[in-house]
């Protein structure tokens, strides 16, 4: 459930940023939704790293969702302080470089549809990480293409399979 609960929120997430990058939200409005988001997957990465039942692989779940949380942060942090994006550009890069062996690990091991989901997810989160990368780091003029796929996986990689996995749809 855990999961379920962060996906949908990672979904409204992506969608609203995706928005806001288009200008329909205004700069001080996003910071709110971002954190929400943030810091609802920090507390599940806390309790996934540090709750009684913690081990292995819910603890490399946790590393995972905290490169989400983080992202987050930074950019409500962004918008408060006025900062440009350039270090949230830089961290998307080691972000985008940390998804892609995760999406191939995750391919790899696949045995059910919701395997070969998350595996493909990590591979579509890799590219919009790198898409941030090149927005915002090294200002390639990608605004429009990097809104459009922040809303397409807003919805097919985090509301929409959040919601299925809180209803009991997808397990």
């Amino acid at each position: 459930m855990l999961l379920g609960l962060s996906l949908f929120y990672v979904g409204a997430v992506l969608i609203l940023n995706g928005l806001w990058m288009l200008e329909r939200i205004g700069d001080r409005e996003i910071s709110i939704i971002n954190l929400f988001t943030g810091g609802l997957t920090l507390l599940v990465s806390l309790r996934l790293a540090f709750g009684a039942d913690a081990d292995s692989a819910s603890i490399r779940a946790a590393a995972l969702s905290l490169l989400f949380s983080f992202t987050y942060l930074w950019v409500a942090y962004n918008r408060f302080t006025g900062a440009d994006g350039r270090g949230l550009g830089w961290f998307s890069l080691f972000v985008a470089i940390t998804a892609v062996p995760v999406a191939i690990d995750s391919l790899g091991q696949a045995a059910s549809a919701r395997d070969w989901w998350l595996g493909l997810s990590w591979a579509a989160w890799a590219v919009l990480w790198l898409l941030f990368f090149l927005l915002l780091a090294l200002q390639k003029r990608i605004v429009r293409l990097t809104a459009a796929v922040a809303i397409g996986q807003g919805i097919f990689t985090g509301w929409l399979p959040g919601y299925l996995l809180l209803t009991g749809t997808l397990h």
